[in-house]
């Protein structure tokens, strides 16, 4: 798959000679992974070089000898991959354990600035990693958390609400670009542009959204944006995007020894050298699916290909299971800007007890709340919902056995 042998993106047949897991069986079927939205499978070339890091690189920081030097090159690349992914500046991006981490770490370091009478506003959408940091700082610094709640019959932001909490002046709205339980897709540029109106900082969880959004932070026009490495085929490792004046002014916890410039500043300990050299590779890994002149402009048509392809499985697997009696369908529509995410209920089964008849078919769907349980409390669903997710290596064929699958489950239950 040489860029000389090809004009266009590489096809879904020929990415998945990438990925060794698609080869496994489950009860004598090829397995079909719908779980990307909780973790997506890992190509080869992101394996190859971690462990390429680890036998042959591997070594601390800022020291005098080859090996350490190697390393500082190392994340250095990966920052300049990452920013190319975000359409950030390296210096403005921050590695750490996962997002979760990372927004209690930036909750604590904007918090020692706020107290009594400042507010803090989130959404009733978000997974809950981008409103327990937040909650936290009620606790620690007496703040006010308040919340936008979703339309149940849409799986949407209220927007009339936001306004109405944004016209409080808030110190930070806190937003996720798009919904991990339903695949809800909200206007971040909106929101953002609302909240810059009223005198607040941006936060973006974009873990569900950067794996199937060419995303860039400047036409964005966020603050901060953070992301995951393992949703969009590389290694479990957080990735948070910072203005670079605001990372410069922050007032992080740390060692006094450690480093007072941005985005070091922010890293506390060791970090996972390995973990950053797998999300450099994940991108790298994206970039070579097309052709272009550098690698931001080759991640653009890699996106632009797969979310045509992810929005074609989606439009099918919305039909068919609109017809499955007993199949329910919950978030916006096909035609409305979503992801490549459909949550479902079956006939009122428990949602653990449908993925485990679906595994016993090849069919691998993650289920439960998602850590989005404002959602499902919204949506009064207490048994918690199917998550059926496609991928970058989903084809037509898997998304017709999911269908028929479901309907298995549908006429036994």
């Amino acid at each position: 798959m040489t860029t000389t042998q090809r004009s266009a993106t590489a096809s879904t047949a020929e990415l998945r000679t990438a990925f060794p897991a698609l080869d496994r069986r489950q009860s004598g079927q090829q397995v079909a992974y719908f779980d990307g939205p909780g973790g997506t499978q890992v190509p080869r070339p992101v394996v190859d070089a971690m462990a390429d890091y680890l036998f042959h690189h591997n070594a601390n920081t800022h020291w005098q000898y080859p090996t350490s030097m190697e390393t500082d090159a190392l994340i250095a690349a990966g920052r300049e991959a990452l920013a190319d992914l975000l359409g950030a500046r390296p210096n403005e991006i921050v590695f750490g354990a996962n997002m979760t981490t990372m927004t209690f770490h930036l909750a604590r370091a904007l918090g020692r600035n706020w107290g009594p009478g400042d507010t803090v506003v989130v959404t009733d959408l978000d997974h809950h990693a981008n409103v327990a940091p937040w909650r936290a700082l009620e606790r620690d610094r007496g703040i006010q958390v308040a919340s936008v709640p979703m339309v149940p019959s849409t799986g949407q932001l209220d927007w009339e609400r936001l306004e109405e909490l944004l016209r409080g002046r808030p110190r930070l709205l806190a937003l996720g670009a798009a919904s991990n339980a339903l695949g809800t897709i909200s206007d971040v540029r909106r929101a953002v542009s609302l909240a810059h109106a009223a005198g607040a900082l941006t936060f973006v969880d974009a873990v569900h959204y950067v794996p199937h959004q060419f995303t860039d932070v400047q036409a964005l026009g966020c603050d901060f944006l953070a992301c995951s490495a393992y949703k969009f085929y590389g290694p479990h490792i957080g990735v948070l995007f910072g203005r670079g004046e605001l990372l410069q002014d922050l007032d992080v916890p740390k060692l006094a020894p450690a480093p007072e410039t941005a985005p070091e500043r922010l890293e506390t300990g060791t970090l996972n050298h390995e973990g950053i050299v797998g999300a450099a590779a994940a991108v790298n890994f994206l970039a070579s699916l097309s052709v272009g002149n550098n690698r931001r402009e080759r991640l653009g048509r890699t996106f632009s290909e797969l979310h045509a392809r992810g929005r074609t499985l989606v439009e099918r697997l919305w039909s068919g299971l609109s017809e499955l009696p007993g199949v329910v369908l919950y978030g916006p529509p096909p035609d409305v800007p979503r992801t490549p995410t459909i949550a479902i209920t079956v006939n009122g089964l428990p949602a653990d007890i449908v993925a485990r008849r679906l595994a016993e078919l090849g069919l691998f769907v993650s289920s439960g709340d998602f850590y989005a349980s404002t959602v499902l409390q919204t949506l009064g669903l207490p048994d918690g919902l199917v998550r059926l997710g496609c991928a970058c290596y989903t084809t037509d064929e898997e998304v017709e056995r999911l269908i028929d699958g479901l309907q298995t489950v549908t006429r036994s239950s």
